[in-house]
């Protein structure tokens, strides 16, 4: 079990992608990560000198204060010799040194085996996010049509309204199931974590506008044009639900998203968010295997 830093970050990359084929990332990802995180730590465990499964923990992100986030990747050939045990082992130590009271985890809806050996080290599961995909390719871009009185605009077209955008972000994001807890982050620091990342671009950014008023905006990150972009917050002030504002965003994202070229849409709803989940079938996604976030308690590891 080693530590890396960026050098040898390759190694870590090398094991996620070679577990996650359908969702792979790249060194700079995942320093960007952990420039939005309060700390992260990199782990490689090898077997016969060979990497053999990799973990990551981080602190400080989209996170309820005291509670640290852990991700373990074993490769197939090496499961059931202890890598994943081992990785978790030093991730938990890791993780109540940094005084945190429980630690999370995601495993794959259609993982039973992973699932089971998070069980069986006593996590539970506290949420639920099936994958929800658009195919942009058998279909024509729809007209953005918004209610009247709103425009749709992206913030590459309105730069400067940051502050703004800030406001509907601190006003939906306790509203979905799942973030009521979390940690609201100061301005400077949602600015640069959750719309400055490096799969983040103002031109798509689409938000709402009443008059001067940000009634909404919604987000979409990707890596690369052409392949697949994935829907961030979808915001709507208090004040201005209800009145279509989620859903002309949302045909917005789709209409720029067939433009550019790019082949899906993806999103990651939890079971209790209702509201968007049907938004999101009205808009003919369809649903895959998703996620499952894991919890257990660390009551007396410091």
């Amino acid at each position: 079990m080693v530590e890396v830093d960026v050098p040898e970050l390759d190694r870590v990359v090398k094991v996620h992608n070679a577990v996650n084929p359908d969702d792979p990332s790249t060194v700079e990802g995942f320093v960007d990560w952990r420039r939005q995180a309060e700390d992260m730590v990199w782990l490689v465990a090898t077997l016969d000198g060979v990497d053999a499964g990799a973990g990551v923990g981080l602190v400080g992100w989209h996170s309820q204060p005291g509670v640290a986030h852990s991700e373990f990747f074993t490769l197939p050939a090496a499961r059931g010799r202890g890598v994943g045990s081992a990785l978790y082992a030093e991730l938990r130590r890791w993780s109540a040194e940094r005084s945190s009271e429980a630690l999370t985890s995601v495993v794959a809806e259609d993982d039973a085996e992973s699932l089971a050996w998070s069980e069986r080290r006593g996590f539970e599961e506290v949420g639920r996010n099936p994958l929800l995909v658009l195919d942009l390719d058998g279909i024509e871009g729809p007209a953005v049509d918004p209610p009247e009185g709103i425009e749709i605009v992206t913030w590459a077209e309105r730069p400067g309204i940051e502050h703004r955008l800030y406001e509907v972000y601190v006003e939906a994001e306790p509203d979905i199931p799942g973030e009521e807890a979390n940690e609201m982050p100061p301005f400077e620091k949602w600015l640069s974590s959750d719309m400055q990342g490096i799969s983040d671009h103002p031109e798509a950014v689409f938000v709402a506008l009443d008059g001067d008023e940000v009634a909404g905006y919604a987000k979409l990150s990707y890596w690369q044009r052409g392949s697949r972009a994935f829907h961030d917050l979808t915001g709507v002030k208090r004040a201005w639900r209800r009145r279509g504002i989620a859903s002309a965003l949302k045909r917005a994202q789709i209409a720029w998203a067939k433009e550019q070229g790019f082949s899906q849409l993806a999103t990651g709803n939890e079971l209790r968010n209702e509201p968007i989940r049907r938004l999101n079938m009205r808009h003919g996604y369809r649903e895959e295997p998703g996620r499952i976030t894991v919890r257990v308690t660390l009551s007396g590891d410091a």
